[in-house]
């Protein structure tokens, strides 16, 4: 540029652009709140499926039978240590498959698995089969809220839920029958090794779906720039 169109004396100062924040305190207090509370919950409803006695959700029924598979071989671990273990091989697969885990993911990791323990340790173990089968349904509800919480708090997917999506995206399979094939490969091979496969596990198979999807919206934090 020409020197002598510029303006004599010194240069004008122009104020720098504010930073643009993608999430506000408040949102990221939020957020943090939901993720957290959001697994103690889903933790908790493991818990009631187990301590009912009439089947336990899909990954839980390969939990299981590894910890009772361990058992017979004199190795005795907790269901949470369990789906912590699993959680982290689970996590292992992420890299072939390129994903990148969150703070939600390496929480979801840890926390579910202490709060199954915690739950199953203060959880009464009913005999009435009409008590079991309101924890199923418990179980169920609070699985569903448990579920939007996390997945609306926006800071990584679980596991099991990343390693099905990084399936789906690199393979362009369709996500139900991801979803599908893996849940029925985890079953079978956890009731093969002594899992509890049940009527409750169908039952949160046919009844998770349609209870999270309406709660998605009303949990799902907005962007800052969104909410303006």
């Amino acid at each position: 540029m020409d020197s002598q169109l510029l303006p004599s004396g010194p240069s004008p100062v122009v104020p720098a652009a504010p930073a643009r924040r993608w999430w506000t305190i408040e949102q990221a207090g939020r957020r943090l709140t939901q993720l957290y509370l959001g697994l103690a919950l889903y933790g908790l409803s493991m818990a009631f499926f187990v301590t009912a006695r009439l089947g336990v959700m899909p990954w839980d029924v390969l939990h299981q039978g590894l910890v009772r598979l361990l058992a017979r071989a004199g190795w005795h671990v907790s269901l949470g240590t369990m789906t912590i273990a699993t959680g982290v091989v689970v996590l292992l697969g992420w890299i072939p498959l390129r994903q990148r885990p969150g703070l939600g993911t390496a929480s979801n990791v840890v926390v579910i698995g202490l709060a199954v323990d915690q739950a199953l340790a203060l959880l009464p173990t009913p005999d009435p089969m009409w008590v079991r089968v309101v924890f199923v349904v418990v179980g169920t509800t609070l699985n569903a809220v448990a579920t939007a919480l996390y997945i609306g708090a926006r800071l990584g997917p679980g596991p099991r839920d990343g390693l099905m999506t990084g399936i789906c995206h690199r393979t362009g399979w369709p996500v139900r029958w991801v979803r599908m094939s893996i849940e029925v490969a985890v079953v079978a091979l956890g009731w093969l090794f002594g899992g509890n496969f049940g009527a409750g596990t169908l039952v949160y198979t046919f009844g998770i779906g349609p209870l999270v999807h309406p709660l998605l919206p009303r949990f799902r934090v907005q962007s800052a720039q969104s909410a303006k």
